[in-house]
């Protein structure tokens, strides 16, 4: 495949960040860090790490007439995404994503989806559709509107990538229209009715295609990730290793992931050398804090390698 333009459908939030000792228990209250006020959303963070990443990417979101979604179309747009397919709300606020992180850069995320509840299949475009390229989704925005731009897609020869989060139940209309489906290690056992791994992968792996995807990434943070690709007689399983850092705030990592994973398709990767530069990115945003602030450009995704590479 030649490369090609990477289309995502999807969530703009503002992420208000503060940074606590500990996760406060019901009816407890907790002191924080000043609050920080940065552009977020699944969907936008995606465009984001897959624009730094070179690839030609479209935003196709929603956002409130108001100070906040101006901030978010104008640094979507200095991080290289094109930001024209994007519907100003007159009645909705933009979006908001209330995230506290603990000292082990964890996080708890709330969020009021705000003017992402109004994203409707006629944001985009029949011609947008035109030229296979990647559809990239996530589950901020109504699934209606996932459900009928992956039919779209998929009869338009596109490559429809699902983020399959957060997590909910996910018709067969849907899957079956889906190329690439990622999700991480909890969305996968909560998908699959499972309670923990105590199965191999190629359990797994069946399980999930036999879903309708016709490929899937399971993302597993510090541990890495696995990839099911359809086999001759049983799908085939890939394990890709994480490259280990000190991790500051995971906000946004599995972004980071799908972003590069989605910009690595459209430069002809396959979906393994694909997944090894997801695992790069969600590794070098592990180390900043924040989550579209946190992404890495080609060159800095190389040093990491590097650096693992000279490691005993």
């Amino acid at each position: 495949m030649p490369d090609v333009k990477v289309l995502v459908v999807g969530s703009m939030n503002a992420d208000l960040t503060t940074t606590v000792g500990g996760f406060p228990s019901p009816g407890e209250t907790v002191l924080g860090t000043d609050l920080r006020t940065e552009p977020g959303g699944k969907s936008s963070n995606q465009a984001t790490a897959a624009a730094l990443l070179g690839a030609d990417v479209s935003l196709v979101g929603v956002v409130g007439a108001d100070e906040l979604g101006d901030r978010l179309i104008i640094e979507a747009a200095a991080k290289g995404v094109d930001t024209s397919r994007v519907r100003r709300s007159p009645d909705k606020s933009t979006g908001a994503a209330m995230i506290a992180v603990n000292q082990d850069g964890e996080n708890t995320i709330i969020v009021s989806p705000g003017a992402n509840s109004t994203l409707a299949p006629e944001d985009l475009p029949d011609v947008d559709l035109e030229g296979g390229p990647i559809v990239v989704m996530a589950l901020e925005v109504p699934l209606p509107t996932v459900i009928s731009v992956a039919e779209r897609a998929a009869s338009a020869r596109a490559h429809v990538l699902l983020n399959a989060s957060p997590m909910q139940v996910l018709p067969a209309q849907l899957l079956g229209n889906v190329e690439v489906l990622i999700i991480n290690e909890g969305e996968m056992l909560a998908l699959l009715g499972e309670q923990d791994l105590g199965q191999g992968w190629d359990y797994y792996a069946r399980r999930v295609l036999d879903l309708g995807s016709k490929c899937a990434i399971v993302t597993r943070g510090k541990t890495g990730a696995v990839v099911f690709e359809p086999g001759y007689q049983a799908p085939t399983v890939t394990c890709i290793g994480a490259v280990q850092v000190t991790a500051v705030d995971t906000t946004g990592c599995g972004d980071a992931f799908m972003g590069a994973v989605a910009a690595e398709l459209a430069a002809g990767r396959t979906l393994v050398e694909a997944a090894r530069t997801g695992a790069l990115a969600g590794a070098w945003a592990a180390q900043n804090r924040g989550a579209q602030a946190s992404y890495g450009r080609r060159n800095d995704l190389q040093i990491l390698l590097s650096a693992a590479s000279l490691q005993p």
